[in-house]
């Protein structure tokens, strides 16, 4: 049963992140990194304080608890600004692909750290699922060498990475805590240092004014990347974290979806092929793994 609501949660994760992505891409061309990260960091603040009020005694007087809380923190905000920015520049067509490299990266480090492991045929089939997300997300296959040079990509890799790292993190701490506990603390810190760089940038008013100018697409945003984090962190709890960051890395596909329905954007062949693989195997894996 705990492995199924395992599988439950990284596919909340999964539609959640693919929703919030989309407008990411949006949000922060318009407004900024910073000031995107801030709107979602000090929302999921609030919103979980409530539910692990409780629980601040016994983390204040926890020093090992609060350097891994303070760890992940960290590593978080420079995977969301590379992230970010990644977006922004406009490569998002070649820097896509890049983001699967979270999978390996996360897998990798559970199982070296805390030898989590997983079986033979998971590996495949997390394997083949990448295969299919690199497929989704690539538009088309003749790319000019100094493509793969040029500042999209760079932050792309660097942030795939720091992410991937993210996610392990995220899976500890909350094994160590609860789910909503490393939300609220990551949350906290990251609304923090946002709203003191933007007050050291003059940029509290502005951000203000665009907050009010995009409400309705800023409370979306919101909204639908915490709940990915939250059911990340849920799945990382009951399931193995390779298995969680696989499942919900697939958000990619909705992400592509969204491109197609909203933006009219064209599926290509081997996109269709992609999307076939990636749901496939996610199914498979989902079902050896309950």
């Amino acid at each position: 049963m705990d492995y199924a609501l395992g599988i439950v949660a990284a596919a909340i994760a999964m539609v959640a992140w693919g929703f919030g992505d989309f407008l990411i891409q949006k949000f922060a061309r318009r407004i900024g990194d910073w000031e995107s990260l801030f709107y979602i960091s000090i929302f999921g603040a609030i919103v979980i304080f409530p539910f692990i009020y409780g629980q601040l005694p016994a983390l204040v007087s926890n020093s090992k608890i609060l350097i891994l809380l303070l760890a992940t923190s960290v590593v978080l905000l420079a995977a969301a600004l590379l992230d970010f920015e990644a977006l922004k520049e406009g490569k998002i067509a070649i820097a896509e692909p890049v983001f699967v490299l979270e999978i390996p990266v996360a897998a990798l480090l559970a199982f070296i750290v805390i030898r989590e492991g997983i079986t033979f045929y998971q590996t495949l089939l997390i394997g083949g699922l990448i295969l299919g997300l690199v497929l989704v997300s690539v538009r088309r296959f003749k790319l000019q060498k100094r493509m793969w040079l040029e500042k999209g990509v760079a932050l792309a890799v660097i942030g795939s990475i720091f992410m991937g790292a993210t996610n392990f993190l995220f899976g500890i701490a909350a094994r160590e805590t609860s789910a909503l506990m490393v939300n609220w603390f990551t949350s906290l810190f990251l609304a923090v240092v946002c709203i003191a760089y933007l007050a050291h940038k003059s940029k509290l008013h502005k951000l203000r004014i665009d907050g009010g100018k995009k409400a309705g697409l800023l409370l979306g945003l919101c909204m639908f990347d915490n709940v990915a984090w939250i059911a990340f962190a849920y799945a990382t709890v009951l399931v193995p974290i390779a298995i969680a960051v696989s499942i919900s890395q697939c958000f990619i596909i909705i992400t592509v979806l969204l491109g197609i329905f909203v933006s009219h954007e064209k599926l290509m062949r081997h996109q269709k092929v992609g999307v076939v693989i990636a749901i496939a195997l996610a199914i498979a894996l989902a079902a050896i793994t309950v």
